[in-house]
């Protein structure tokens, strides 16, 4: 009866103890689309390296974006973008820091797909506010993607857009993030 009771106490602690803690990427990716809906002309960037940490046990999440690193189809949008917008060299950065609301719902050491609640903050052009945002997390093979789509006004990162192109760009950008995570060794 002792081998029994051990042999289940070992399992459960094996069990509990099978997935990584924390997840990491360095080649997320994050789409940008301010395309006004009276424009013919898109108004979409594409940045494909995107830092991501995901702690599976506290359902803390972060994401830092290099501004330098979105590619836009024409290059004169992708100059007017980094210098005229969002002012690369002055804030070469946005970063969101925030958390899994739901991370209890998620078992990280088995297949599935969860819908998840993420709540933080999102610092664009040197402001910063919060976000929340619903989310998918897959686990398929030990491996963990996130997934999420939310919108920001760029009033409120006080990136102004000018009179002559105002009608080309909308007034706020759909963010779509998604990554690929893989166990943090270590």
């Amino acid at each position: 009866m002792k081998k029994i009771i051990l042999l289940l106490v070992a399992s459960a602690i094996l069990a509990t103890g099978s997935y990584a803690q924390k997840y990491f990427t360095k080649t997320g990716k994050v789409n940008f689309d301010a395309t006004s809906s009276g424009s013919p002309e898109k108004i979409e960037g594409v940045n494909r390296t995107v830092t991501c940490v995901v702690d599976a046990k506290t359902g803390n999440m972060q994401f830092a974006v290099l501004m330098k690193g979105f590619e836009f189809e024409r290059a004169l949008m992708e100059e007017h973008f980094n210098e005229n917008y969002v002012e690369s060299d002055k804030f070469p950065k946005a970063e969101f820091k925030g958390n899994i609301a739901n991370n209890d719902k998620v078992s990280y050491a088995k297949d599935g797909t969860y819908t998840v609640t993420v709540k933080g903050k999102l610092t664009m052009h040197g402001e910063t506010k919060d976000v929340e945002t619903e989310g998918k997390i897959t686990i398929q093979s030990g491996k963990v993607s996130a997934a999420a789509d939310f919108q920001v006004l760029l009033s409120d990162y006080k990136i102004s857009i000018p009179g002559l192109v105002a009608d080309k760009v909308s007034k706020s950008a759909k963010i779509s993030v998604s990554c690929s995570l893989e166990a943090l060794k270590g």
